[in-house]
This record gives structure tokens, sequence and C-alpha cells, in this order.
């Protein structure tokens, strides 16, 4: 897993196997830019595929998680290495807009939700339009007091249009959906926690602790169970009754026969706690787990 500062964040592991990519530019309030866009897409899919990697943080710093799109059209300072080369953005004309959100703005976040390992967004500061997108496709949100989520797009005239409005549909449902984007509505941690956007709400000086803390709880948990279980439960939101059955169904075909299956009933018996992940001990790095 590629570790360093590159474009707009940067990226380091932690034991045991927590990436943690962090947003580098609190004075353009980590606003996203296209090359950013697309060197996020690549890090989380090493993510997925490296297997020292078993969960991922995403958090800012400064002010913000993120403030949206950077559409200043400032350069990007310089010292962050390219982890992709550069294209076109798109934008220039109709066609152009469109491709531009299909190909990359919308492929950050379906990059980040199709990660099968546990994903946590560490909100320490504002998450506006992406910001809040990116947020709200992590598994968990834990955000600092002082935290403002919203998408707010009609405040330019603009939509919501890196998905917002699914994954806001998704967390609030239709009725407060509407209300929160036709308002351009920007909300403090403690209402974002009570409308269901957020986990947890903590001191400022407890995010990166209590996220930690929770990131290792995963961390150490049975990894191929977990990544099922995970996928069976998003794919649940969009199946029938009978059709979330046979999914179940065909990954606990391949849980029950895992080492960590038979490691668990073990503990269980023999009245210990149980030592998952074992099989990733004698893996060789860089296998697609």
């Amino acid at each position: 897993m590629l570790t360093g500062t590159f474009r707009g964040f940067e990226v380091r592991l932690d034991d045991p196997g927590i990436c943690i990519v962090q947003f580098n530019q609190p004075e353009r309030l980590n606003g996203l830019t296209q090359a950013i866009k697309r060197d996020l897409v690549e890090v989380f899919t090493q993510a997925q595929m490296h297997d020292d990697v078993r969960v991922l943080v995403v958090t800012g710093s400064g002010r913000a998680f993120c403030a949206g799109d950077d559409i200043t059209g400032r350069p990007l300072p310089p010292g962050g290495e390219a982890l992709v080369p550069d294209i076109p953005p798109g934008h220039r004309n109709p066609i152009g807009t469109y491709e531009g959100l299909r190909v990359l703005s919308q492929s950050v976040n379906v990059a980040l939700r199709n990660l099968d390992k546990p994903t946590i967004a560490a909100i320490n500061g504002v998450a506006i339009q992406t910001g809040l997108s990116l947020a709200l496709c992590c598994d968990f949100r834990i955000a600092a007091r002082g935290a403002r989520l919203g998408s707010a797009t009609l405040r330019f005239a603009l939509l919501p249009d890196e998905g917002g409005q699914y994954l806001l549909v998704q967390h609030l449902g239709l009725a407060k959906a509407l209300d929160f984007l036709l308002r351009a509505r920007i909300v403090g941690a403690e209402e974002a926690l009570a409308l269901g956007l957020v986990h947890e709400v903590v001191e400022p000086e407890e995010l990166l602790p209590r996220t930690m803390e929770l990131a290792r709880e995963l961390a150490e948990g049975p990894q191929v169970a977990m990544r099922m279980l995970k996928r069976t439960i998003y794919n649940a939101t969009e199946l029938t009754f009978h059709q979330a059955l046979d999914d179940i169904a065909a990954k606990t075909a391949v849980t029950d026969h895992h080492p960590d299956a038979r490691e668990g009933v073990a503990a269980f018996r023999e009245k210990r706690k149980p030592r998952f992940n074992q099989w990733l001990e004698r893996e060789p790095e860089g296998g697609a787990t």
C-alpha cells in the first residue's frame, strides 16, 4: 500500500492495518480538484486490494473535513506526488460535464462505497457537497462537536451531482432529504446526529483517538466475515427479501468454511478470546482478499 504525501492529501498506515487518508490543504478548506479525485480513486483501489489494509479512515485538517469542490481555479501548491497522470477535467461543454461527472467526480464515491473493508469518516470540521457525500459513503461517521454538514448546492444554483441526493435519501428518507436539499441546509454536529447523518459526536480533541479506537475494534474482527457481511447489508437495501436470502446464503458458503469460523468455534468451546485473521499473517503482502 502506497503511503506518503500526494496531491491534496496524505496516506499513512497504522497497526493493525488502519489506512488513514488525511486531506492536507486546510487553507483551501480541503477542497477537491479533478486531479485530487483521480488520486483518491487510486488510493481507495489500493486499499481494497492490499492485505495490509483492514480499515480505511478519511479525515481532514484545519477547519474543514472537505468543503466540496475547489471552484477557485487556483493550481495546487507544489510538493504532492501525482499517483496518476492528468487528463482533461471535462466541464467545457454539456457532454464534457456529463463525462467529467460520470468518469471523475462520481468515481470517487463509487470507489469508496465499493470498498468491502470497513470505512470511517472522522469529520473534524465542515463537510459540504463533495465532502458530505464522501462522509456518507463511509460506513461510520464520527463528528467533532464543531463540525458542520450540508449539501447547500442550491446556494450556487447547482445540483448535488456527485450522488448526494441518493445518499441523503438513503440516510434521511424522502421527506427529510427534500427538506435538507431544497432548503440548502447546513447543520451542526448535534443536529446531524439527531438526523442520523453521523453515529457519534465527540469533543475535537477526542476525534482521532475515538476514531482510532473504533478502527482498531474493526481491524481485529474476522475480516472475511466482516467484509461479506458489509456487502450483503448494502445489497439488502436494493434487493427483495428472497434475493437477500440468496445473497447471504452464497456468502455464508464462503464464511462457514473459512479458518476464522473454525477459530471462532474453537475459542468458544475453549472459553478464550478468538484469534482471528491468522490467515492474514501467513499470506504474502499484495494479495487480494
